[in-house]
């Protein structure tokens, strides 16, 4: 049976072990731990353990030391020698060593998971978050909810990691409404959608005649989340001076406002979400190595949509359901065609741009049946044209300014959707320079929301 195997992680790294008992415990397994080569011997030798994780450098030598008295014994359990301190001949060593397999720090879940199963032949239990919002029933977003079920007890930090559009912020408030703060408040924030000053300012907090515009004292948002949580969206836009700011505030726990000299104390659990490798982010040199140590203590992968294809009847037909009841109309239904055509795009914007178009589809299709032939034109964001490329003007003729209007709006929107909310990777998709795409869009009304044009913007230095 699954939750009769016991595994020894060996590390001495609180955070590690944390995470790999978390994760393991989710798969199932009952897990011991240690911190040194003297516990790790001591543990092997009074218990007995299927699978034994071990740090190749200790505070009192080498994991290869444990592994090399482990196996005196001739019924020594398989090791998986783990380390931040890469090199062939590390791996080499720990092979020859006797080692069944070698993982490099950070190592992805996914491939410790095929380890496992391929040393242990096992398959992870499922314990799921409930009430998510996730709507699928893949063994992916299962595992995914799994996971998020197992750390929502827990007080770790939690890095999201995901494309844009599959989720990241649902999972993140599911993983707050089932967490021993969840009746504190929920609060989010987009790193990559205002400026440094303004981010510092939303983050901490300032105090009145810190800047132009700052007129009264406002606390900020890791503050007011007091006995809650705060989502640090796309963490990785955040600069190098405002990462080591917020890795101070982890550290330390407690904030300084911008112009104050009092520091506050904080109790507020931090999750954090990224459409960026981190790590790759961190070999490039553009985000800190302690930080990053800091916020992959658990990480969770939300897949994207074109590897869960399984699940998108379900979120086809629920979306449907949803607007269908949000416009006050009679339900519709998808044909299976529909369906098959869904199936056929490759969905750069994952479970956001299926919920735009079907919201679209909805809202200006009158039929009750949505077929392939009325879903086409909606899904590829075309209107009035034909297979070559032309548009039709109608016989009555049209407005042609608001025509263009429209059609810019559309386009704004969907660019802002499909970064998430991001304008300056939006302008980027449209080849708009920064400030012209903000004039259009507060021309247009599409600033409103954002989190960036809600509030007045701190005078930048020069």
């Amino acid at each position: 049976m699954i939750n009769q195997r016991t595994i020894l992680v060996i590390d001495d790294e609180p955070s590690i072990r944390e995470m790999l008992t978390i994760f393991l415990e989710e798969m199932g397994y009952t897990v011991k731990t240690a911190d040194s080569v003297g516990t790790g011997i001591t543990a092997v030798d009074t218990n007995a353990f299927d699978l034994v994780m071990c740090d190749l450098r200790l505070p009192d030598g080498t994991g290869l030391e444990v592994l090399d008295h482990a196996r005196k014994n001739p019924s020594a359990p398989p090791f998986i020698i783990i380390t931040a301190h890469t090199t062939p001949q590390n791996a080499l060593d720990a092979l020859r060593a006797g080692a069944a397999e070698y993982l490099s720090k950070p190592f992805n879940v996914e491939d410790l998971r095929l380890i496992l199963r391929n040393i242990l032949g096992t398959e992870p239990s499922m314990t799921p978050v409930k009430n998510s919002g996730l709507i699928g029933s893949s063994l992916a977003i299962q595992r995914v909810l799994s996971l998020a079920g197992k750390v929502a007890a827990t007080p770790s930090t939690v890095l999201i990691s995901g494309e844009s559009g599959t989720g990241k912020e649902l999972l993140a408030r599911a993983i707050h409404n089932e967490s021993p703060v969840k009746s504190g408040p929920f609060l989010s924030i987009n790193c990559g959608a205002m400026p440094e000053n303004l981010l510092e300012s939303e983050l901490f907090g300032h105090v009145k005649g810190s800047f132009t515009g700052a007129v009264k004292d406002h606390v900020g948002l890791i503050a007011q989340a007091e006995n809650g949580t705060i989502l640090l969206d796309e963490v990785g836009e955040m600069t190098p001076s405002m990462q080591v700011k917020l890795l101070r505030v982890l550290q330390e726990r407690r904030v300084r406002p911008v112009g104050g000299h009092l520091e506050i104390k904080v109790n507020t659990r931090v999750l954090a979400a990224t459409n960026r490798n981190l790590a790759e982010e961190v070999r490039q040199g553009n985000f800190r190595e302690d930080l990053f140590y800091r916020l992959h203590v658990i990480v969770i992968h939300l897949p994207p949509l074109r590897d869960r294809l399984e699940d998108l009847p379900e979120l086809a037909r629920f979306f449907v359901q949803r607007y269908c009841a949000r416009f006050g109309i009679p339900q519709k239904r998808l044909s299976e065609d529909a369906v098959r055509l869904l199936r056929t795009h490759t969905w750069p914007g994952n479970v956001r741009e299926l919920e735009n178009v079907i919201e679209r589809t909805v809202a200006l299709e009158a039929g009750e049946l949505i077929s392939s032939g009325v879903l086409t034109e909606h899904l590829h964001g075309t209107t009035n044209a034909t297979s070559h490329g032309r548009h039709i003007l109608p016989e009555e003729g049209i407005d042609l300014e608001e025509y263009l209007n429209g059609l810019r709006a559309d386009f704004l929107r969907q660019a802002l959707d499909l970064t998430g909310g991001h304008q300056k990777q939006a302008a980027e998709m449209l080849r708009l320079s920064y400030r012209a795409f903000r004039y259009h869009a507060e021309k247009l009304g599409l600033s409103r929301g954002s989190t960036a044009s809600d509030h007045p913007q701190p005078k930048e230095s020069s």
